[in-house]
C-alpha cells in the first residue's frame, strides 16, 4: 500500500493514497455543497481539480458560485466563446476577438476581420458553444516557454498576447487547451465545458454580448439589463485608448519602456478637463441649481466635484462642494445590517427630512446653517457655517445616493443636474483577459485607505464585499438615470499604484482569509511596469489616492 496522506476539512480528518487528484476526493464532499465544486483551497492556496494530493494538509471547496469559482467560471466562458468563433468562422479570416468590457450581466464582444457579423452567424456560434459544453470537454492546462508561447500565439494572429509577453519575466507559461485550440487565460479554468449549465450569445450593437449566470444563480442566465448610457461612455473610452494605441497592458508597457509615459499623463489629464469643461458648460447652460454627483466606491468624487467646481466658475458660476456625509444620522441612529453592523452604505443611513429642509430652503433664498459629521463622535455638528445661495451659486453635492431621487425628493426635477462617475476600465491584459473596473476601484481604495486612515489591506479587503452590496443595491440601479456620465479612471493608473498597493499585498501571509485576494492581485500586478509618480499633476483624480493633491481630499 502506497503512502497515506490525510487531509482536514470542517475539523475532521480524512486518508486518501499520496497521488490521488483533487477531482477524485471533491466526489465525496460534493453532497455537502449546494453546487458544483470547481476548485480546491489547499493551505490557504487555490489549486484546479486535476492536480493531486502530496501530503497531509487543510482542505476545503470552492463552488462554482463563489468568488473564486464565478472567476472561473466567467473565464471559461470567455475561452469558449474564442474557441466557438474560430471553429465557425475561418481563423485567417479573424482579425482579432476581443472581450471588451462588462455590460449588464454578460460582456461585449467586438469582433475584427474579412466577414460580416450577421444574427445568423451570432446564432452559429452560440450552436457551437452548446455542442462544446454538451461534448463536457476538459480545460487543459500545458506549460510552454515563453518562446514557444509567442511564436505559436502569432500564428493565431493574437499580437496582443504576444506583446503582453515581451515584458513577462517568467521563463515558462501555463496555456489552456479546448482540444487543438490553444489560449492564455490570467487565472484558474472550470475543471471541463460541460460544468458551464448557463450561458448566452447574441447580437448587439456592432457586435456581440456574453450574457452569463451571476454568482447567486450559477443555473440561469438572467434577462439582459441594457445600459445603453453606460454602454455609450464605455465605448467612448475604448475608442480613445484605441486611438492612442493602448487598448492593452502590453501596450501600455511599451509606451512606459519607450519614454512616452510623460506624454500619455498630459493627454489623458487634458481629455478629462476636457470632459469636465464640456459638463461645467452643459450646467450652466441650463441654470442648475444642484448638482448632484454619485458613484461608486473609489471613483474619485471628491477630486471630481472640486475640478467640475473651478470649471464652474469659469462659466460665471459660484460652486459650492457639499459632501452627503455631512448629512448622517447621529452614529448611535445609524441602521443596521442584518450582521448588526452598522449600514453606512444605506440612504436610511442619512437624514433624508433634514437635507430636503435644508436644500428647500437654500432654493427659497433663506440662509441655512450647513452641518459637518465629525467622524471620530459619530455625531453632526453645527459651526456657524451659514449658506445663502445668490442667483449665480451652485450647490455641487457629493455622495452615494445622489441619483436616487428620493435622497432630494422636494427638490423640483428642473433644478437638479445629475452625474454618475466611476472608473470605468476599459483598458485589457489583452485581447481576451478583461480588467474588472472592481479591481482598479478595489486597489485605489486599499492605497487610499492606508494613506489616509493606516488602514491595511485586510481591513479593506474585509469590507469590500459590504462596500460592493451597497453598490449593487444603492447605487447601480439609478446610473441610467444621471443627466451625464464621467469616467474618472487614467489608462496609465495601475502603473502607478502598482508601487503603493503591492507592499501592503505582501503583508498578508497564507493563513489570513484574505490571502487569495491578495495573492491574485499581485500576480495581477506582475503585469505592469511601474512608473515615477512625479511628473503626475497635483489636480489629477489619482492624485487623491496616492497623495499630493491640491484639493482638500485627505
Amino acid at each position: 500500500m502506497g503512502e497515506i496522506c490525510r487531509i482536514t476539512w470542517n475539523d475532521k480528518v480524512y486518508e486518501y493514497p499520496k497521488g490521488t487528484s483533487y477531482a477524485e476526493i471533491v466526489k465525496d464532499f460534493q453532497k455537502e455543497y449546494k453546487y458544483p465544486i470547481v476548485l480546491v483551497v489547499v493551505d490557504g492556496k487555490l489549486r484546479e481539480l486535476h492536480h493531486s494530493l502530496k501530503k497531509d494538509c487543510n482542505i476545503d471547496f470552492e463552488m462554482i458560485s463563489g468568488h473564486f469559482g464565478h472567476k472561473a467560471y466567467k473565464r471559461s466562458c470567455c475561452f469558449l466563446l474564442v474557441k466557438s468563433f474560430y471553429d465557425v468562422v475561418d481563423p485567417e479570416k479573424i482579425d482579432r476577438v476581443k472581450i471588451e468590457f462588462s455590460i449588464g450581466s454578460g460582456y461585449y464582444i467586438s469582433v475584427r476581420g474579412d466577414f460580416k457579423l450577421t444574427d445568423e452567424l451570432v446564432s452559429k456560434v452560440r450552436d457551437r458553444m452548446l455542442e462544446i459544453i454538451k461534448e463536457d470537454r476538459p480545460f487543459v492546462k500545458k506549460s510552454y516557454s515563453v518562446e514557444e508561447i509567442r511564436n505559436r500565439i502569432h500564428t493565431y494572429g493574437m499580437l496582443e498576447k504576444e506583446d503582453l509577453f515581451k515584458y513577462r519575466m517568467a521563463s515558462k507559461v501555463n496555456m489552456y487547451h479546448l482540444g487543438e485550440f490553444m489560449d492564455y487565460y490570467y487565472g484558474y479554468m472550470l475543471p471541463s465545458t460541460g460544468y458551464i449549465k448557463a450561458v448566452d450569445l447574441f447580437s448587439y450593437r456592432d457586435g456581440m454580448i456574453l450574457n452569463m449566470a451571476e454568482k447567486n444563480d450559477p443555473y440561469k442566465v438572467p434577462k439582459f439589463n441594457d445600459g445603453p448610457h453606460l454602454f455609450n461612455i464605455m465605448m467612448d473610452a475604448t475608442k480613445w485608448n484605441a486611438m492612442l494605441g493602448i487598448e492593452t497592458v502590453g501596450a501600455l508597457n511599451k509606451t512606459i519602456s519607450d519614454g512616452g509615459f510623460n506624454d500619455l499623463v498630459l493627454i489623458q489629464e487634458a481629455l478629462q478637463e476636457h470632459k469636465i469643461a464640456d459638463l461645467a458648460q452643459d450646467i450652466a447652460k441650463q441654470n442648475k441649481k444642484f448638482v448632484m454627483i454619485a458613484g461608486p466606491s473609489s471613483s474619485g468624487k471628491t477630486s471630481f466635484s472640486h475640478r467640475l467646481s473651478i470649471q464652474l466658475v469659469t462659466q460665471g458660476k459660484k460652486p459650492h462642494p457639499i459632501a452627503l456625509d455631512n448629512f448622517f444620522l447621529n452614529r448611535v441612529d445609524t441602521p443596521l445590517l442584518p450582521s448588526g453592523k452598522p449600514d453606512f452604505e444605506s440612504l436610511r443611513a442619512l437624514d433624508i427630512d433634514f437635507f430636503n429642509q435644508s436644500m428647500t430652503d437654500l432654493l427659497k433664498g433663506k440662509a441655512v446653517d450647513m452641518p459637518s459629521f465629525n467622524f471620530i463622535t459619530g455625531e453632526r455638528e453645527f459651526n456657524g457655517n451659514i449658506m445663502k445661495l445668490g442667483p449665480d451659486d451652485v450647490l455641487v453635492i457629493e455622495g452615494i445616493h445622489g441619483l436616487n431621487d428620493e435622497l432630494s425628493y422636494t427638490l423640483p426635477k428642473e433644478s437638479k443636474y445629475k452625474i454618475y462617475i466611476s472608473a470605468l476600465t476599459t483598458l485589457n491584459i489583452d485581447e481576451h483577459n478583461r480588467i474588472t473596473t472592481t479591481d482598479g476601484r478595489l486597489i485605489r481604495r486599499m492605497v487610499r485607505d492606508f494613506r489616509t486612515r493606516g488602514a491595511s489591506a485586510i481591513k479593506t479587503l474585509g469590507m469590500w464585499n459590504d462596500v460592493r452590496n451597497g453598490e449593487v443595491q444603492n447605487i447601480f440601479p439609478f446610473q441610467e438615470s444621471a443627466d451625464a456620465m464621467f469616467n474618472s479612471a487614467l489608462v496609465y493608473e495601475l502603473s502607478v499604484l502598482k508601487q503603493f498597493v503591492e507592499p501592503l499585498l505582501f503583508d498578508i501571509t497564507p493563513d489570513k482569509p484574505e490571502y487569495q485576494e491578495a495573492l491574485r492581485l499581485l500576480k495581477f500586478l506582475q503585469y505592469f511596469l511601474g512608473v515615477d509618480t512625479e511628473g503626475i499633476p497635483r489636480n489629477s483624480l489619482i492624485r487623491e489616492f496616492i497623495g499630493g493633491s491640491v484639493f482638500n481630499v485627505g
